[in-house]
C-alpha cells in the first residue's frame, strides 16, 4: 500500500482532541472489565470521538478575491443583517452566509481569506440550536475582524450551538495569516457565519455542503450575479 492511500485512509487527529480520545477510551477499558457489554459500547463512542476530532488536509483556492469557507457543514442561510454589535461598525446591513456543523462534520475551523487580524471579541451566551437565526446575537461567540490586503473587511464568528461548550481561536490582533490556515475549532457541533465586505457575490446557495479551507462562499468586488440553486 502506498504511503499517499495510507495517509488519505488514517486522517490527523486536531490536538485537542487527543484528551478526550484517552478519556474514553480509559473509560471504556475500565468498566468494560466489569461489564462485558460495555466493550462494545465504550469503543463505539470512542471511535465517534477519533471522528469527531479528525482533521483532514484540504486543497485550498488560491487566488485574490475569493472567501473560501471557514467550516464543513450545510449553507445554513444568505441574507443581510447588521454586523456584530460588539465591533462597533454601526448597523448597516452586510451580506452574511452562515455553516451550520452537526456533530458528523470536521469541526476545524479555517481563515477564510488572506490578510490581517484586526479584532477579536469573545462573548458568553446562551446554547440554542445553532440552526435558529436568533443563535447569532443571543448563543456564546467569538467574532473576528480581518482586513484584506486590498483593505476590505471580513468578519467571521464561531458560534455555539445546544452541545457545544467550549470554542477555541489560536489568532491574535495583527497577525497575518492565509486563506485556508486552520484558526481553531468548536466543540460539538455549531456554525460559523460569515459577513462579506461590500460588492462581494455568494458563490453558493442555500442548502449546499461547505467544506473548510476548500468551498469557495463568495467572490470580493466581482460582476456576477448571485447564483440560485435546484435538488437533483
Amino acid at each position: 500500500m502506498s504511503s499517499g492511500t495510507i495517509s488519505s485512509v488514517l486522517t490527523p487527529i486536531h490536538r485537542e482532541g487527543w484528551p478526550f480520545i484517552t478519556l474514553f477510551a480509559l473509560i471504556t477499558f475500565v468498566l468494560g472489565l466489569f461489564w462485558t457489554p460495555f466493550w462494545v459500547i465504550g469503543g463505539l463512542l470512542t471511535a465517534w470521538c477519533i471522528y469527531f476530532f479528525r482533521d483532514p488536509e484540504r486543497v485550498t483556492p488560491d487566488r485574490d478575491g475569493l472567501v473560501i469557507s471557514p467550516a464543513d457543514g450545510v449553507v445554513e442561510s444568505i441574507g443581510s443583517y447588521p454586523p456584530p454589535p460588539e465591533l462597533g461598525l454601526g448597523d448597516a446591513p452586510r451580506t452574511r452566509i452562515a455553516v451550520f456543523m452537526n456533530v458528523f462534520d470536521v469541526h476545524v475551523n479555517r481563515v477564510p481569506c488572506e490578510g490581517t487580524i484586526l479584532k477579536l471579541d469573545y462573548r458568553p451566551g446562551l446554547f440554542l440550536n445553532a440552526a435558529m437565526d436568533k443563535a447569532s446575537t443571543d448563543n456564546e461567540r467569538q467574532t473576528v475582524l480581518m482586513q484584506t490586503k486590498d483593505g476590505q473587511e471580513i468578519i467571521f464568528v464561531q458560534i455555539a450551538g445546544l452541545v457545544a461548550r467550549r470554542i477555541l481561536c489560536d489568532l491574535t490582533p495583527g497577525q497575518d495569516v492565509v486563506a485556508g490556515e486552520r484558526f481553531g475549532l468548536i466543540r460539538f457541533g455549531s456554525r460559523v457565519d460569515v459577513y462579506l465586505p461590500e460588492n462581494a457575490v455568494p458563490l453558493v446557495v442555500e442548502g449546499q455542503r461547505a467544506v473548510a479551507g476548500e468551498t469557495v462562499l463568495a467572490e470580493r468586488n466581482s460582476s456576477e450575479k448571485p447564483r440560485r440553486g435546484r435538488k437533483s
